[in-house]
């Protein structure tokens, strides 16, 4: 819950005793997000979010005196060479991208994976994903909530089709979680070439 994040921040900065006024929340959806980005005394931008949202704050704020930052997700790699500790760089790598449902900025849904170990990083990395139970994120052995929308989940599963259909080998998954809510299960492709759309997107 949005509102439960923003409390839990507002308790913490309360305790670090702050001088009033120096920290300041403001909640709201893309309006709001676009007054503070065109105030005149904002003077830094960091945004997490859309590549569209990105290029209309960049837009925006072209040709003031405003620093922006912007982290726009994107589809950058985890790499596992053959002398690396394969336990740990195994269970990173999972966790990078079944990590909070896969819906965060940095999740690692690309791995490059030196020849020589492929097949057992493969294997192994499937084997642990599939580790990952999905259900209700309130029940102690949930490892994977839902989605944030029927439209999310629609979306992942055409994803998953695309790497199907071009030929990618599906490894584990894909498919929906049987229960109420937006699942969907850990999908691991293997032999994907970087021209895909599962690489790509």
């Amino acid at each position: 819950d949005h509102r439960r994040g923003v409390g839990a921040v507002q308790e913490r900065l309360q305790q670090a005793d702050l001088p009033p006024g120096v920290v300041n929340i403001v909640t709201g959806a893309g309006a709001t997000g676009a007054a503070v980005v065109g105030h005149p005394d904002v003077d830094k931008v960091a945004f997490t979010g859309s590549t569209g949202v990105g290029r209309a704050i960049a837009k925006s704020v072209a040709g003031t005196h405003k620093k922006v930052t912007l982290e726009l997700g994107g589809k950058a790699p985890n790499v596992v060479f053959a002398d690396a500790d394969l336990d740990k760089a195994i269970a990173t790598a999972v966790k990078t991208f079944c990590g909070n449902s896969g819906q965060v900025c940095s999740a690692g849904t690309r791995l490059f994976v030196q020849e020589s170990i492929h097949d057992e990083v493969a294997e192994r990395v499937a084997s642990e994903a599939a580790t990952w139970k999905a259900g209700d994120p309130f029940a102690a052995d949930t490892k994977l909530g839902p989605l944030i929308s029927a439209r999310q989940r629609d979306r992942v599963w055409s994803y998953i089709g695309a790497g199907q259909e071009s030929g990618a080998a599906l490894r584990l998954g894909g498919k929906a979680w049987n229960g109420p809510g937006y699942f969907v299960e850990p999908t691991v492709f293997d032999n994907v070439k970087n021209g895909m759309k599962i690489a790509q997107e």
